[in-house]
């Protein structure tokens, strides 16, 4: 299997900038590396099949529905559509066609930690969703669109995690870490 490189590679520099309160930055930003994502499909006749096969991989009690998530240890299961799931930091599972089809996406995405007590503000320039605690709590996932790049976005508990194209992922992360500087900003290696 081939390398996998961030689109993001060689264009961050770790520290702290912009306005920083006294109380420290408001925003904490971090590319992860080494994505592991594939994406799961099942039928409407074999949902519950597949969904079962997922249960299996990652030992959760149940699986999370439309736009939830449920995370096991370093994996977790994002339902990014009614019939789909992205499973991370997983093998996907085999699935025969007329069960379902996986979809390795590791390539094709780059994520990015957006944590800090400012970091809903800062998502909100960017997505039209509302990131309150009661309307977006942690476990939800959502697409969206950032500058008119389609994107998805899933509040986990260490923050949001912001998975974006890769072809627009360097244009995206310099948008956004300008608009961070406001808030003060730490930008940390993944």
């Amino acid at each position: 299997m081939a390398d996998r490189i961030s689109a993001l590679d060689g264009h961050v520099t770790t520290g702290t900038f912009g306005l920083v309160p006294d109380d420290g930055p408001g925003v904490i930003l971090q590319p992860l590396p080494d994505l592991s994502l594939v994406q799961v499909a099942g039928w409407p006749d074999t949902l519950r099949a597949v969904g079962a096969r997922l249960l299996a991989i990652t030992d959760a009690v149940s699986l999370p529905g439309p736009g939830k998530a449920a995370t096991v240890g370093a994996v977790s299961l994002l339902r990014v559509e009614p019939l789909k799931w992205w499973l991370l930091g997983a093998q996907a599972p085999e699935l025969p066609a007329e069960k379902g089809s996986t979809l390795d996406l590791s390539h094709s995405r780059t994520r990015v930690r957006v944590a800090g007590r400012d970091a809903a503000a800062l998502l909100n320039r960017f997505l039209s969703l509302d990131l309150r605690t009661g309307s977006f709590p942690p476990g939800s996932v959502a697409s969206s669109s950032f500058h008119h790049v389609g994107v998805t976005l899933w509040h986990a508990d260490d923050g949001y995690h912001l998975f974006l194209p890769r072809g627009f992922a360097l244009s995206c992360w310099e948008v956004m870490l300008e608009s961070a500087l406001q808030f003060g900003v730490e930008v940390r290696q993944g």
